[in-house]
């Protein structure tokens, strides 16, 4: 097992009011969504400034989490209201709305599968239409990883953010096993933190350049990182 700290790369804008649920890019843009009753939302986001190109709201009722595509298929969890939402990627038309099974958290693919957290140490791999294929225990040391969140595929594995830590774990999707730590304390410095600063939450891999983005609910920063290996 690896351990990692972060060298960070460049900086950017990232909107005070985004309850940082999804983050990924697409054909080299980056979309969000955010989370809270009465404020979620799915945005097309301007890297540069941090500001929506293209903004979705959801209603009251919803509470949107993470958000991934496949096939052009863009897929948006909720969190609690156990319906997964469908559009079409290129013109965000809304196509379907399907039924799920537990709570939505994090959702990720590797290209071929759909890979979704609920807060546990469990991650489920599911088809287009959301039918379990298998589950997988992530485990750190023969011990669960509880609170797994957002996740990212990247270079064949699963980032996944720890709820409430400021560690990303890096997991085997085969077997569940946590081949990396990655060390995140810091990132967003104490004096560009205020009351409505949540916790880190937010990995977006750009496969066109193969860049990585760091950010968290309502930070003001959105970091392109590096790993860096502990000695």
């Amino acid at each position: 097992m690896k351990e990692y700290k972060l060298e960070v790369i460049a900086e950017y804008p990232h909107d005070t009011d985004s309850y940082t649920q999804g983050l990924f890019f697409h054909e080299g843009q980056m979309y969000e969504t955010t989370g809270l009753h009465g404020k979620s939302t799915l945005r097309k986001v301007d890297l540069n400034t941090g500001e929506p190109i293209t903004k979705l709201d959801f209603g009251q009722k919803y509470f949107v989490e993470g958000s991934v595509v496949l096939n052009d298929n863009l897929y948006i969890l909720t969190w609690d209201s156990k319906v997964v939402f469908v559009y079409d990627v290129d013109s965000l038309r809304y196509k379907s709305t399907w039924s799920y099974p537990r709570e939505g958290w994090g959702i990720t693919t590797d290209g071929k599968q759909l890979i979704a957290s609920e807060g546990s140490s469990i991650l489920y791999f599911m088809d287009e239409k959301f039918s379990l294929q298998r589950r997988v225990y992530v485990k750190y040391e023969d011990r669960p990883v509880r609170w797994l969140n957002e996740l990212e595929y990247i270079n064949g594995k699963i980032w996944a953010n720890v709820y409430t830590t400021d560690e990303i774990v890096i997991i085997n999707p085969k077997d569940g096993r946590v081949e990396g730590i990655i060390d995140c304390r810091g990132l967003l410095a104490k004096e560009k933190r205020t009351p409505m600063t949540d916790v880190l939450n937010g990995i977006a891999y750009n496969p066109k350049d193969g860049k990585i983005y760091l950010t968290g609910k309502n930070w003001p920063k959105l970091y392109e990182v590096r790993l860096v290996e502990k000695k």
